[in-house]
């Protein structure tokens, strides 16, 4: 009898409890398996949007090596929309700054390359943006641009590569001293037997006159009144 009662208030409690916490059990169960299949059709989705990506990239490719410009500005714009801060759209920029060049168009390449830059790609894909923006900076004589842009720049892989970019810019300005510095730092550099052509830079130092200590100056001191 006492097993009895035991096992009665035993399932007394149970229905007690159950009263009191079933529904939050319920609950819980259906906010996981929302969440599994909230989870699950993400993960579809991301996957869909990653082919499609892909495709649209592999698209543009071709339009770049046949140099088709129109075709290639309609798939890059797409990609730049739709696929905004993805890698797709970093591609795509770097794609079309090659097209216009190929087409002498170097401002466009410029331009798009300056994008790249302003945009949220991840650093990598901004650091090659950079690189090639300052040799297209420097085909177009503009020094003091890319000592703006690559001064204070930091990267191990492509330290060596702007030391020689910065001291071509160096030269045109006429900063012997700080010229003769860059090169130095780009020959010194560990990466740089990967990364430039060490052979050249030194005949790029070797042909620097004689270096002039004074830093130039951006304007000319006011007279004294």
């Amino acid at each position: 009898m006492d097993d009895l009662l035991s096992e009665k208030e035993q399932i007394e409690q149970m229905r007690a409890w159950w009263s009191e916490y079933g529904g939050y059990v319920i609950g819980g169960l259906a906010i996981g398996v929302a969440s599994l299949l909230g989870w699950n059709y993400w993960q579809d989705s991301r996957l869909e949007a990653q082919t499609e990506g892909s495709a649209m990239w592999e698209a543009l490719s071709e339009h770049v090596v046949d140099g088709s410009l129109e075709e290639a500005e309609a798939v890059a714009g797409e990609l730049g929309s739709v696929y905004a801060g993805t890698v797709y759209a970093a591609q795509a920029r770097l794609a079309m700054a090659r097209l216009y060049m190929d087409r002498n168009r170097d401002q466009d390449a410029a331009d798009v390359l300056g994008e790249l830059l302003a945009s949220d790609a991840d650093a990598p894909m901004k650091h090659v943006a950079r690189t090639r923006l300052a040799r297209i900076l420097l085909y177009q004589g503009k020094a003091r641009e890319v000592v703006d842009l690559l001064e204070g720049q930091a990267s191990d892989a492509f330290a060596a590569t702007w030391n020689e970019l910065l001291g071509d810019a160096y030269h045109e300005l006429g900063r012997i001293g700080d010229a003769q510095a860059a090169y130095q730092n780009a020959l010194l550099d560990p990466a740089a037997q990967a990364t430039v052509d060490r052979q050249l830079v030194q005949w790029k130092a070797l042909d620097l006159p004689e270096a002039d200590e004074q830093p130039e100056a951006d304007e000319p001191p006011e007279a004294d009144e």
